[in-house]
């Protein structure tokens, strides 16, 4: 049996599935250095924005505009989705296929709470608010930065979804235990991502 078809029961792949095969290994350096180039692009949003923040353009401010209570929610359901992911990781590393299965779409309907919130939030400034994309320079970055990083979200949820899809088909392997890997790092990523965003855009928005 080659290793590229390691059957998922437990004993027959090593702790840490992801590392087992060189191609594995390549895949998970791979991608941080493509996560270097993502934290290269949010830093560049982030600029922006501090630089925007106060051109409200006689809109509504930071300070008027940001509900902290549905935010702080937001924040401790992605918070929460990092830990299932963890667990998720863990589940792998025992050869719990169930479990990873488990852990791991407790995360994608956690990523989507998270999703439907931020829409939410969007839909009330636009139509509470009348603060849309173009009402001034802050409103553009707000937008800009915030939206980026709830595509990454999406991404995110859409990814772990497919990788769901091919574990029920193929089970727990070298080739399959990269790609769960990879994906867990990539939503720790914008989980870390989103706690600067809560930091500077929102905590400084409503103290600054």
């Amino acid at each position: 049996m080659s290793s590229a078809h390691v059957d998922h029961t437990h004993g027959t792949l090593p702790h840490e599935p992801e590392k087992a095969t060189h191609e594995g290994r390549n895949k998970i350096l791979g991608f941080w250095l493509f996560l270097g180039g993502e934290s290269v692009l949010f830093g560049t949003l982030f600029a922006t924005f501090l630089a925007l923040r106060n051109q409200t353009n006689e809109g509504p401010t930071a300070h008027e505009l940001f509900n902290m209570g549905m935010t702080a929610a937001a924040t401790f359901i992605l918070l929460t989705s990092s830990l299932t992911s963890v667990f998720a990781i863990q589940a792998m590393h025992r050869h719990k296929l169930k479990q990873l299965v488990a852990w791991l779409g407790i995360t994608v309907v956690l990523g989507l709470g998270f999703l439907g919130l931020e829409i939410y939030e969007f839909a009330e400034y636009v139509h509470k608010e009348h603060f849309g994309m173009t009402t001034s320079a802050f409103s553009s970055s707000f937008y800009t930065l915030v939206g980026f990083h709830g595509a990454h979200v999406l991404f995110g949820i859409l990814w772990i979804s497919l990788l769901i899809a091919q574990l029920f088909k193929k089970g727990l392997t070298v080739v399959t235990a990269p790609k769960i890997y990879v994906s867990a790092i990539y939503w720790h990523f914008i989980d870390v991502v989103w706690v600067f965003i809560f930091t500077v855009v929102y905590l400084l928005g409503k103290v600054g």
